[in-house]
């Protein structure tokens, strides 16, 4: 448990910089990136296409997607029942270190009940200050790990902060790897006030959102059931990002943030 703790303290000022910078992509590292957004990957991909993952068609309907960073964490199980009781997919950016390395079987959980599980690196490292030996590594081990487990090889990461650049896009598209920013962050990490959580994710919630949540701090879980309610109320629809995407596919090397 001491050690949970100190992975909390470790990763709440990277996930601050992320909210209050990256999202609006203005710091050193996530500056003038370039970005595509999930109607314009839609729009490219061939006229007619069926959707890419289950029967919704985010060309037509008003999609949105979950997406929970630095798991497995001793909260997960809890969220995937949620989840599994409410009938909404759910994207997985998992760490490797003290996370897939002690949750393997939450990992392999959120794949056999159709969640999409990608890449937050090994240990939240900052891609865009490290060696390209490094981050290599950083990409490569929680890739290996997952496909262990899973069968499946992620072709989804996020970058710690929200921090990438031309070097990190060229050494991703070599993993086979897209990544994916956000556009709704609740600063979960600075919280554990769950009704101002899910006010912070209403309040930001629009079509193709791509929502930011951590599921091992304390107030997020608890938060989940009055998002989700609230959102298919107003009409949103839950779908992973690769149905976000569809009939679009994620392509290596290509960031993607609505």
């Amino acid at each position: 448990m001491g050690k949970t703790r100190g992975r909390r303290r470790r990763l709440r000022p990277a996930a601050l910089l992320s909210a209050a910078a990256c999202a609006v992509l203005t710091l050193a590292g996530c500056a003038q990136v370039d970005t595509t957004s999930p109607s314009t990957a839609r729009a490219e991909a061939a006229h007619g296409a069926p959707a890419g993952f289950g029967t919704v068609d985010c060309r037509k309907a008003k999609c949105i997607a979950l997406t929970f960073d630095a798991g497995p964490s001793e909260n997960s199980a809890r969220l995937l029942d949620i989840l599994k009781e409410k009938k909404v997919p759910a994207t997985f950016f998992l760490l490797g270190k003290r996370h897939i390395e002690k949750y393997p079987e939450l990992v392999k959980r959120m794949a056999a009940e159709g969640h999409e599980v990608a890449s937050h690196t090994w240990d939240h490292k900052i891609l865009t200050r490290i060696s390209d030996a490094q981050i290599r590594e950083e990409l490569k081990r929680p890739d290996d790990a997952i496909e262990r487990l899973t069968g499946r090889k992620p072709i989804l990461m996020r970058p710690p902060q929200g921090r990438t650049d031309a070097n990190v896009h060229e050494i991703s598209k070599e993993l086979g790897l897209a990544e994916v920013l956000w556009s709704v962050t609740a600063k979960d990490y600075a919280t554990t006030d769950s009704a101002l959580i899910t006010k912070r994710v209403l309040d930001q919630a629009s079509r193709d959102g791509i929502i930011l949540l951590h599921d091992l701090y304390a107030g997020t879980v608890p938060a989940v059931p009055g998002i989700i309610d609230a959102l298919k109320e107003r009409g949103y629809v839950f779908v992973t990002v690769p149905q976000l995407l569809a009939p679009g596919k994620p392509e290596p090397g290509k960031v993607y943030r609505p």
